[in-house]
């Protein structure tokens, strides 16, 4: 392996352009030079194809249909070199030094799949909301939340191969199912350096997909587990019965909620019905006291 190996990074991009060249300028101005930069448009009408025209010679392009993110993601690095890779969505962006540092973590710690480090929540404008919720890597862990920061992963190229890329029927919870995937046969390495930003906005698939992500999750947790965990299956339930984003508007608890949880969980959970149960009474007693305190002060008709 050589000193500084060629990484790949690739943009998955449609009609992006409000965000698009921020997440190439932090690609192009990283101090790490050996980088093959590819940019797989879906075919967008808003500026973007302007926008990237003005980086001819410094990325390539293309633009074109696709079947969506994961498409496009899986086209891109089909089209790469690098021994390393990593995608970077377009409302996404790496901070100063990212990839040396990626780098050096991976050289020095052959025995991994890839790593992946801190990242920051940011608004529409770019602006700090506070720290992505990593975590150290855990398998068991996987069951039941996606702790890895994405845009501050990066991972061999052979182990992307091997696991078989991302699954392209999927349009949620995509690096969740990979995640959950790659976990069978390799670990990764959690760094403590802050390596991306992940943008929160209106437009993204977090806020304005808020229950098709959740209702995915629970899909690919029931696939892989068989199991889908009380809080998956409550933040669903949240999103039925209230439109809140649950990150800029956090979304209180209500015994509406805690009884819809009870019944879709059990449904999706048929085959582990008392596992399911003994879980639901054993979060839910944790929340008793907040719904009950809401119970007293507002009316039953006004919940969620």
């Amino acid at each position: 392996m050589p000193e500084s190996p060629l990484v790949s990074i690739v943009t998955p991009t449609y009609n992006m352009a409000g965000f698009l060249e921020e997440a190439i300028q932090s690609v192009l101005s990283q101090d790490y030079r050996n980088i093959e930069y590819i940019v797989m448009d879906g075919g967008s009408t808003d500026g973007s194809l302007e926008i990237l025209r003005k980086y001819e010679g410094r990325l390539r392009w293309y633009s074109g249909p696709d079947r969506g993110q994961t498409d496009a993601i899986n086209k891109g690095f089909l089209r790469s070199r690098g021994e390393i890779f990593a995608f970077l969505c377009a409302d996404d962006t790496y901070l100063p030094g990212a990839v040396d540092k990626a780098v050096r973590h991976m050289l020095a710690n052959p025995g991994y799949a890839g790593i992946y480090g801190e990242g920051y929540l940011t608004r529409e404008d770019g602006s700090t909301v506070c720290r992505y919720p990593t975590k150290p890597f855990d398998v068991d862990l996987l069951k039941t939340e996606c702790f890895i920061c994405q845009p501050a992963s990066f991972l061999w190229r052979q182990v992307f191969t091997e696991v078989g890329m991302l699954d392209p029927e999927l349009h949620a919870a995509l690096d969740y199912d990979f995640w959950i995937r790659l976990a069978k046969r390799h670990r990764l390495l959690k760094v403590d350096d802050y390596l991306a930003t992940s943008r929160m906005h209106y437009g993204s698939k977090t806020l304005a997909k808020r229950g098709e992500v959740y209702r995915v999750g629970i899909d690919v947790v029931m696939r892989h587990y068989g199991y889908a965990p009380f809080e998956l299956i409550y933040g669903y339930c949240c999103t039925v019965l209230d439109k809140r984003d649950g990150f800029f508007e956090p979304v209180p608890p209500s015994p509406a909620k805690y009884l819809l949880s009870l019944v879709y969980g059990s449904y999706k959970n048929r085959r582990h019905p008392l596992r399911f149960w003994k879980e639901w009474f054993q979060v839910g007693w944790r929340k008793l006291p907040l719904i009950k305190s809401l119970w007293k002060r507002r009316p039953a008709a006004r919940f969620p």
